[in-house]
């Protein structure tokens, strides 16, 4: 039974109980101890085997084995998701601190490109038409007209009294 015990007790303290069920029956609870506080639940799973004391002395050593070779087993699969998962993160802020360096040099560069290059000219009107302040249309060659410095517009279109006055 010890020997099974072995590899657990390398790196943790076990605690035996051993309790009388009834006039034929035991049972045996390994209860592990945790080795820090913030150490999974799971690596302090109890293993609890009732039966007669002829029964714990043939099967006992078998389940202890058993149960010691899943408890490394979980020790080991735990840090190694552990460390994978620090990997991962550790991997991902450099990709973000990476993409973060691309988005600011690229930022940077932007600025000094156009400080070279003349301010772009303001687009010309369309030719084909050009509102009126009333939501009618005029076409071009009487909006470009050179005839009058003022343009007036009525409103209303049919008799309207009111007049606009705009400077062209």
């Amino acid at each position: 039974m010890f020997v099974e015990l072995m590899p657990m007790l390398a790196g943790r303290t076990v605690m035996i109980t051993v309790a009388r069920e009834n006039d034929e029956t035991l049972r045996v609870n390994v209860i592990p101890r945790r080795v820090k506080d913030d150490e999974n639940q799971a690596l302090t799973t109890p293993l609890s085997c009732t039966g007669t004391p002829e029964e714990l002395d043939a099967e006992l050593g078998k389940h202890l084995a058993s149960y010691v070779e899943c408890h490394t087993q979980l020790g080991s699969t735990l840090a190694q998701a552990k460390a994978e998962m620090e990997a991962a993160a550790k991997a991902a802020q450099e990709e973000a601190r990476r993409k973060a360096a691309e988005r600011g040099k690229k930022a940077t560069d932007k600025p000094t490109t156009n400080t070279d290059s003349a301010p772009a000219a303001p687009a010309a009107p369309p030719l084909a038409a050009t509102m009126t302040l009333f939501g009618g249309s005029q076409p071009a060659a009487s909006a470009l007209s050179p005839v009058s410095p003022t343009a007036t517009a009525t409103a209303g279109g049919g008799g309207g009294e009111s007049t606009c006055r705009l400077a062209l």
